[in-house]
This record gives structure tokens, C-alpha cells and sequence, in this order.
């Protein structure tokens, strides 16, 4: 009875590890394009696990992320792959490198380069997989189709035509410089200045612009606060003419006392010579509540 026990045992032992693999039927797949001028989502739903998503964030190109209901994929290193489709028996996959699994809904976020090679990939007739192999040599595999991926990539397309041109992390803080030592806006300051001023009008969450003066150190301490005031004044004036309400601005203004590099030469001079901007997020103070009041006293009866 032992030694049939022990034969039992070494027959399942030599069985090959068992694969689970997530994959939506050919007939049910679809994909879906989403977004606005801050960011479009590119995804396929994946049946019984979630959906993997491109996502371009204005300002940069787009990552690939896989979405789960569940940990299935389990935590730890995973293989991202531009694999042959399943009806393309011979093709090779093409290995694009680990990515680093997690818990959580978004499991992972490739980098850029990945994420540009599985469109490729899919435009050629590939699945995006990710393999992630557990200890006992089994391993879980989540794949999406090509079908239909033209068509949705096309739209794709026209939506990060429309992406503003920087995202909020990189907007919200810029610098315009005055290099021939005037208090003018130049061209190139005025192009920075309206790519903060679409991204503002596009959210209007962002309600509060701090704008800094500065100097170089060529004149007397007074003429230098007054050219940086001057210098915040035409940043001032050049959002208030597109519509921005002088309430929302704070301008500030420091002469000479804060150089971005020593007032050693003239290039240098012309680095100090400069307007920083800063973007905010204000919460609107809370009204406060209105006092209840007392009940007027009812008139007296006979």
C-alpha cells in the first residue's frame, strides 16, 4: 500500500505546473477610449479579472497599467510580453521587460518605452500578456486581444490630439525671465505665460497664482525692488487682460536679495532678472453657518 502511495505521490509530482489565464472570448471584446484635455484611457475589460489601460496623461506620453478586481496576479516581479496572438501558432513573443506587481486596484504602471512597443505591437497583431510565475513553477497569465484595435486606436489618437499641452505637476511652477534688463514680456515669456493660462482656464480648480520679482544686482537696492515690482506687475498684467481675477493673484516683489545664480557676469545677471510663478489649489473658505434667531416674543393676551 506504501509503495502504491509513494508511486501516486510521484506521478502528480512530475504533472506540469498549472497555468491560469485571464482572457476575454473573441466575441466579447471590445475596447473602450475615454478622457478629456487632462488625460485618455485606452482599455480592453478583462473577463473575471479587470482591464488593462493605456493612459496618457497631458504633458507625457502614455504607460500601460493593469487593473484588477481581485489579487490574482499575486505580488512580485512579472514578465510583460507583446505576445503572438493565440490563432498565430510559430510567432514568437517579444519580451519587453519585468514590471514590478503590487496590491491594490492598479497592479502596475509600465514605463514609456514599454507601453510605446505593445502599441506597436498591437498595431502588428499582438496581445499584451503579463506572465507572473509563482514559487511551485505555475504561473498566471493575463492577455488582451487585437481585435478591433485599429478602430479604437484611431479615436485614441483623437483624444490626446486634444491633451493640453503640460499636466498640473508641470505647469504649476514656472519662471519668466527679462534678459535685456527691461520690464517687458518678451515672446518667450508670453508663450510660457499662456500655457499656464489655458491650463488655469481649463481648470478652474486652480484659483490662486503667486507671482515672485526679481533683480539683478546692477543697480542701487531701490531701483532694483522697483524694477521686480514692475517686472510682477506685467506678469500681473498679462493675466488679468486674459481674465483672471486680480483677487486670485498675490504678487510679491525682492529686488536683488534672492539671485537664482551669483551677480558675477552678465549672463548670470540676466538669470536673476526673472518672475517666478507659482499655481495653487485654494479651497474656498466655508461660509459659516446662519446664526438661528430667537423667536419674537407672542403678544400678550387679555
Amino acid at each position: 500500500m506504501r509503495q502504491q502511495y509513494l508511486a501516486l505521490l510521484s506521478v502528480f509530482a512530475s504533472l506540469p505546473a498549472m497555468a491560469l489565464t485571464f482572457q476575454t472570448r473573441l466575441e466579447n471584446i471590445e475596447w473602450k477610449v475615454e478622457g478629456d484635455k487632462f488625460e485618455c484611457r485606452l482599455s480592453q475589460p478583462i473577463t473575471d479579472f479587470g482591464s488593462g489601460e493605456f493612459v496618457r496623461r497631458a504633458g507625457e506620453q502614455a504607460t500601460f497599467r493593469l487593473k484588477a478586481y481581485n489579487s490574482a496576479l499575486g505580488v512580485g516581479s512579472a514578465t510583460l510580453l507583446a505576445a503572438a496572438a493565440p490563432w498565430q501558432p510559430g510567432r514568437g513573443d517579444i519580451n519587453l521587460g519585468a514590471v514590478r506587481a503590487g496590491s491594490g486596484d492598479v497592479l502596475f504602471n509600465s514605463s514609456q518605452a514599454q507601453a510605446g512597443r505593445l502599441f506597436n505591437g498591437l498595431l502588428d497583431g499582438r496581445s499584451p500578456t503579463v506572465r507572473h510565475y509563482s514559487r511551485d513553477g505555475g504561473y498566471s497569465e493575463i492577455r488582451l486581444l487585437p481585435v478591433r484595435f485599429n478602430k479604437a486606436y484611431s479615436d485614441y489618437q483623437l483624444c490626446t490630439a486634444k491633451l493640453l499641452p503640460m499636466n498640473f505637476e508641470q505647469v504649476k511652477q514656472a519662471e519668466v525671465g527679462f534678459p535685456g534688463g527691461g520690464i517687458d514680456l518678451d515672446p518667450a515669456a508670453k508663450a510660457k505665460l499662456m500655457v499656464m493660462l489655458e491650463f488655469i482656464k481649463a481648470d478652474p480648480t486652480v484659483n490662486h497664482i503667486e507671482l515672485d520679482g526679481h533683480s539683478d544686482n546692477s543697480g542701487n537696492r531701490l531701483t532694483n525692488r522697483d524694477l521686480s515690482r514692475r517686472r510682477g506687475l506685467a506678469v500681473m498684467d498679462f493675466f488679468k487682460a486674459n481674465g483672471i481675477p486680480e483677487s486670485q493673484i498675490v504678487l510679491r516683489f525682492h529686488g536683488e536679495r534672492y539671485p537664482l545664480v551669483p551677480n558675477t557676469n552678465p549672463a548670470n545677471r540676466a538669470k536673476n532678472r526673472r518672475v517666478n510663478i507659482h499655481l495653487d489649489r485654494v479651497p474656498a473658505p466655508e461660509k459659516p453657518a446662519p446664526q438661528a434667531t430667537a423667536p419674537a416674543n407672542a403678544a400678550a393676551t387679555s
